[in-house]
């Protein structure tokens, strides 16, 4: 089967300078990869000036909107790519992270993008930032989206987690993205993508994808580019010193080799859950998938008192794996993803036992598999080594073998114990396992800093945690140094890897106008109505009602005071409240004046406004003593559309005294109804 690559709009197949992908199961050829014939410059053009000014002519609610109807389409037609997996060596177990994970990964962009950003085309970063004494200059940062496209250049141990996981945030983002699979599992690869294409969903020159090498597109990359890359240190050197990326300054994003470290903890003794825990996680990380993931386990630091009983319970366990042809039931681990793949990881294993004993396994003789051929497929058994003395060893911290294999590494104190985990060089992920909460400290405390994430196993988390390696976790999923900074999964960082920062400068009012969100010193437009009876669309930012004053009294003091049970000294002696450096006396509760604010403006009809959905940045600004007026501003502020039937209202709230002196300042959100939907019970206006 010839692969197609998907540029300019059509499918590509190439004529010549093809490529073997054979199965790691049988070794029969699977695909055949070429992009011999692609003209690299028309695929940068067509990603730029009809795929972006598409995708910037949609909102960020939009684009995730796409998102999710994309990761619906895809669930509907997700067994292909799961019989095509089994050809990689993985299991349907293994396969669930890299084609469900990848999906729902989808869904997870689409969900955050719809509540962390606006339903406009760019977002606001931060707040305003006044520049002169008389609040006519003032500053605030904004993130667009680059006028240019996003190379994906994809590992072949996830071949549609990989592949999503890139494309959701640049989407999100605005920015097209040009994707290249590796080619060990392209085949997985371009039948998802096939499926992307064919749903019709994503705007014409979105998506484009690249089946074989690169040719010169690297060469013709700008400073509008971005190359995200997941892959060894290696290829991400020679990528990066590329000419055009060096030169023009082009964004590269990097996953690479991760000597990722398990920690047991030196207060864990063999029959505490936490050392069952332990065993289990590491066996399981180098059988899953082969042990082809960047988060494997590959350090497991354990008190060199305890080292004898874990290497011992660790092989137990090794034992029970099965291996063999990943489409048989009771097979629990599969093959390398090729025969290539395997010899890359004799070598390092190889190199490894040069300073390591193996202690578990035998890489070089064939192993015994089921319903397979152990000689044609890619299968290797789960390999251990063991390192008495890790801090006088140095190819133990620098050399992954990218499959099922560990390393044992023996420690006497936790400062040793971090100083091992943090050889390392910078790690996508570690993990600790201990119930002491001082050791636990100690640990995530000194192994942070080289580290993208810290996960801490114990006994009261064991049955709800992730896992060491799970991909799914809506945090970081990049780490520092060697490891490189990776994509951060669930959050919007990840779509502001594909944006600019910039900062704007000048009034209020033109700031407001950039952004469309209104702030102070910006116009005002007095409302003619009270805005709690507008429907959402309805609405216009800079909107403004200012209520009649009310008179704060001492009885109302004390009757709150008496009705909320809050009778804190300020508000209820007059001697003890003159002490404080901040009051001349007895002082209404901050939670009184900001109850008389709402009684102010809240209409009580039923009406748009659906619900009261919290408060931000509530500050009290100045005391309010009885005999003390308040007054009202209601600003909009901002507005969100959440669904059909209602959007999100920001208003901002200033409270004054009678001296027009600010007291307190806060955002208020309401949901409000859409004009078509509200409630039928509406008083008539």
């Amino acid at each position: 089967m010839k692969l197609r690559s998907y540029v300019d709009g059509v499918w590509f197949e190439a004529a010549d300078g093809f490529t073997e992908v054979r199965s790691a199961v049988d070794g029969r050829t699977v695909g055949l990869v070429s992009s011999s014939g692609i003209d690299f410059q028309r695929v940068l053009d067509h990603a730029r000036h009809t795929g972006g000014p598409a995708l910037r002519a949609l909102t960020f609610h939009q684009r995730a909107d796409a998102i999710k109807r994309l990761a619906a389409y895809l669930n509907e037609r997700k067994e292909r790519f799961y019989d095509l997996s089994y050809d990689t060596g993985a299991t349907r177990k293994d396969s669930w992270v890299d084609i469900d994970g990848g999906i729902m990964t989808l869904f997870s962009f689409a969900s955050k993008a719809r509540r962390e950003l606006p339903d406009a085309r760019i977002a606001v970063d931060g707040a305003v930032e006044p520049l002169s004494k008389g609040g006519t200059f003032a500053g605030r940062h904004i993130m667009t989206p680059l006028h240019g496209a996003a190379v994906h250049i994809n590992a072949y141990n996830f071949p549609c987690w990989g592949m999503l996981e890139k494309l959701a945030p640049a989407i999100i983002a605005g920015v097209p993205a040009i994707v290249k699979p590796a080619t060990q599992s392209a085949y997985v690869a371009q039948a998802v993508f096939e499926e992307i294409v064919a749903s019709g969903i994503l705007p014409e020159g979105s998506v484009q994808l690249i089946v074989g090498s690169l040719g010169d597109l690297l060469d013709r990359l700008t400073g509008q580019d971005v190359v995200s890359f997941t892959g060894s240190a290696r290829t991400a050197t020679t990528l990066q010193q590329t000419r055009a990326i060096a030169e023009n300054s082009v964004r590269f994003i990097a996953e690479r080799d991760s000597l990722n470290a398990s920690i047991l903890g030196p207060d864990v003794q063999a029959d505490a859950p936490e050392f069952e825990l332990f065993v289990k996680e590491v066996a399981r990380e180098i059988t899953t998938k082969a042990g082809q993931r960047c988060t494997c386990i590959r350090r497991a630091i354990v008190p060199r008192g305890i080292i004898d009983r874990v290497q011992n319970a660790l092989a137990a366990r090794l034992d029970r794996a099965v291996l063999g042809n990943p489409r048989s039931e009771n097979v629990t681990m599969g093959a390398l993803v090729s025969r290539g793949q395997r010899d890359d990881v004799l070598a390092s294993v190889k190199e490894l036992a040069a300073e390591a004993q193996i202690v578990y396994g035998d890489p070089w003789s064939s192993p015994s598999v089921v319903d397979a051929d152990a000689q044609a497929g890619a299968f290797m058994s789960p390999v251990v080594l063991r390192c008495d003395h890790p801090l006088q060893a140095q190819r133990v911290h620098s050399i992954e073998a990218f499959g099922p294999v560990t390393t044992l590494m023996a420690y006497d104190t936790i400062s040793q114990a971090v100083e091992i985990a943090n050889r390392g060089e910078g790690s996508l992920v570690a993990s600790i396992f201990s119930y002491d909460p001082v050791t636990a400290d100690a640990l995530v405390l000194g192994i942070a800093p080289f580290h993208g994430r810290v996960l801490v196993v114990d006994r009261d988390n064991a049955k709800e945690q992730t896992g060491h390696g799970s991909p799914l976790a809506p945090l970081v999923h990049g780490g520092p140094g060697r490891a490189g900074g990776g994509e951060e999964m669930g959050g919007v960082r990840g779509v502001f890897h594909y944006m600019q920062r910039t900062a704007v400068q000048g009034t209020p009012q033109r700031l407001a106008t950039v952004t469309g969100v209104w702030n102070p010193g910006a116009s005002e437009t007095v409302a003619q109505r009270h805005p709690f009876e507008l429907a959402f669309e309805e609405l216009r930012n800079g909107e403004t009602f200012y209520t009649p004053s009310r008179e704060i009294t001492l009885e109302d003091v004390e009757r709150f005071a008496a009705f909320t049970g809050d009778a804190f000294y300020a508000h209820m002696d007059e001697a003890a409240a003159k002490t404080s450096p901040f009051f001349e006396g007895r002082v209404a509760h901050g939670y009184l004046v900001l109850s008389f604010a709402a009684g102010l403006f809240v209409r009580p009809q039923l009406g748009p406004v659906l619900a009261n959905y919290g408060i931000e940045g509530l500050r009290f600004l100045k005391p309010v003593y009885p005999a003390d007026t308040i007054r009202v501003r209601l600003t909009v502020k901002e507005k969100t559309l959440r669904k059909p039937e209602y959007g999100e209202v920001r208003w901002s709230v200033t409270v004054f005294n009678q001296n027009d002196e600010v007291v307190a300042q806060y955002d208020l959100l309401t949901m409000n109804a859409t004009k078509e939907h509200v409630p039928a019970l509406e008083l008539a206006r």
